[in-house]
């Protein structure tokens, strides 16, 4: 380049990993992570950005010499924590894919997860690593074994001792072809088997930028995370990662005066949490007459967020300020977002009368097709697929943050994915939903869970809402019974401390779905004490669960053969 000649733009890089030692440079002082001392009030580990980048080489040079190279698919088992965040940076540098298991998904998921994912190498603290040699987690495929922590029975190495005795302050990051993988990202299985959905460093570069434009974050902000994969973006955005006291596997459980403790502390500007973070949170700021003064913008995602919630929280936001919902999968993420304000003054009417959960307008970038329903594989996109406005079908997603495949899944990847025009891939959601007049998408709940009955069928997330405007109720789930043909029932989860009699809420509430042409069939009623959900956010109703609850509980005679 020439004197004369106008400068490039920065481009974004295609590994994450690059934007750490540009924050590093620029800001070497600022804020890059916290974590709180699970146990010990108020206090917090810290690293400056310049702290993180440093020890992220250290760790990736102290990797390389134990064995985790580039392609070594590399399984992490360590809490959020500092070294959480140098670790998956390290992996990033070095290019050895990360795979990801949320620990809560239940010991024979998460045997078949690691065992499919077919690991070389297994970086876990000593907990971890006592379940791994206990249920034989991938002991075909594991050659490598980092401990974070004291070594478990003589095996493997210590990440610090290593570190110690090989790290150096820097570290030459790989730069990948955009489609190498980066992670294993493995599903809830909330509705299924987790499967494991292949990453590549372009996703994540793409999902990292598209965060930047959509919500607007800008550098030096802080982000309440509660969330240990949303939170490694933060660095990558310019933006401190704020880890507060709670179990990660468990954000349903929160304690709110923690969050808000946090929050205050570092002056969050940014907090992304899942509806049932929003929920209690909300809850604690109503009882107690708090603002959260410091945020800009709060981030839901994981679940539709109940309108009695963001109606909750919003009044304690600052003006201008507002809960933005965020729709994707892991699969493609994000993909729409609505702000709350919208939700409450305009949609959450149509809601409560069976229309779905908006859930907002195609991200940049981001293209919105409804296709009819249908179980089996479409290989090949067809525009002429695309249904009219207004007609539910299944959602379809074509953008840069799709994923390609799901790792040792091919009919799973044959299932979700359909090879577009121009040899892109759209993703099929696995949920329902409907494009309006004004292109915002709206959801009517996953494809697996739609009932077929004699005469119709039925959309869980559209019924459901009839049902939910009763006061004693807290949340409802349709679950279908029998085989082919199926029976309607609503499972029925009553607000905490109420006591009703059955056959009078049970009347009332068959009153309700009466006066819907959609809900009319559904005649069958069961209460059951607390719902299932889904381990990752706690939000999402396990209806799975709930239909075989269901079945047991009815007698024979109410069960469709």
């Amino acid at each position: 380049m020439t004197p004369n000649s106008p400068a490039r733009p920065r481009t974004a890089p295609i590994n994450v990993a690059a934007h750490l030692p540009r924050l590093a440079a620029e800001q070497p002082d600022a804020l890059a992570v916290a974590v709180a001392r699970r146990g010990v009030a108020g206090e917090y580990a810290r690293w400056s950005a310049a702290e993180l980048e440093r020890n992220s080489n250290r760790i990736a040079h102290a990797l390389c010499h134990l064995g985790v190279r580039e392609g070594v698919r590399t399984v992490v088992m360590v809490p959020p924590s500092l070294e959480f965040f140098a670790i998956t940076f390290a992996l990033l540098k070095i290019g050895a894919p990360m795979v990801m298991v949320d620990p809560g998904i239940g010991l024979p998921h998460l045997k078949r997860c690691l065992d499919e994912a077919e690991p070389a190498a297994f970086i876990g603290i000593p907990k971890a690593h006592v379940a791994r040699l206990l249920f034989g987690w991938a002991s075909r495929t594991l050659k490598t074994l980092v401990s974070v922590g004291p070594r478990v029975l003589w095996q493997g190495s210590r990440l610090d001792v290593a570190t110690a005795r090989f790290g150096r302050d820097t570290f030459e990051a790989i730069e990948p072809d955009p489609e190498q993988c980066a992670a294993i990202l493995f599903t809830s299985g909330s509705t299924g088997t987790p499967k494991g959905a292949i990453t590549p460093y372009r996703v994540f570069a793409a999902q990292v930028e598209l965060l930047r434009t959509a919500y607007g974050i800008t550098p030096g902000e802080r982000d309440l995370a509660t969330f240990p994969l949303f939170a490694l973006f933060g660095p990558a955005l310019g933006m401190a990662a704020v880890v507060p006291d709670m179990d990660a596997s468990r954000p349903g459980k929160a304690d709110p005066a923690r969050l808000l403790a946090a929050m205050t502390e570092f002056g969050c500007t940014n907090m992304f949490g899942s509806p049932a973070v929003i929920d209690r949170l909300g809850r604690h700021c109503e009882r107690e007459k708090l603002t959260l003064s410091s945020l800009r913008r709060a981030i839901s995602a994981g679940a539709p967020a109940s309108t009695e919630s963001l109606a909750r929280l919003q009044p304690w936001l600052p003006s201008g300020t507002e809960i933005l919902t965020s729709y994707g999968a892991t699969e493609a993420l994000p993909i729409a977002m609505l702000g709350s304000r919208t939700i409450l003054e305009e949609t959450a009417a149509l809601t409560a009368t069976g229309s779905g959960v908006c859930v907002g307008y195609p991200m940049p970038g981001i293209e919105i097709a409804i296709i009819p329903i249908d179980d089996q594989p479409i290989p090949q996109w067809d525009p002429a697929l695309a249904l009219p406005t207004g007609e539910i079908g299944e959602i379809v997603v074509k953008g840069p943050v799709v994923t390609p495949a799901y790792h040792n899944r091919e009919a799973a990847t044959q299932a979700a994915k359909m090879r577009d025009e121009d040899g892109s891939l759209r993703h099929r959601m696995g949920d329902l939903g409907y494009l309006d007049g004004q292109g915002r998408l709206w959801m009517c709940g996953r494809k697996a869970h739609r009932v077929q009955t004699a005469d119709a069928v039925l959309f869980t997330i559209p019924c459901e809402a009839v049902f939910n405007q009763h006061p004693q109720v807290r949340r409802t789930a349709l679950v279908g019974i029998g085989a082919s043909t199926k029976r309607p029932v609503l499972c029925v989860e009553l607000r905490p401390g109420q006591r009703v009699d059955e056959a009078t809420l049970f009347a009332e509430l068959r009153a309700l779905g009466q006066r819907h042409a959609h809900t009319r069939s559904i005649e069958t009623f069961l209460l059951h004490p607390e719902f299932p959900v889904d381990v990752r956010h706690n939000s999402k109703i396990f209806r799975e669960q709930l239909a075989v609850w269901a079945e047991r509980r009815l007698p024979r005679s109410l069960t469709p053969a």
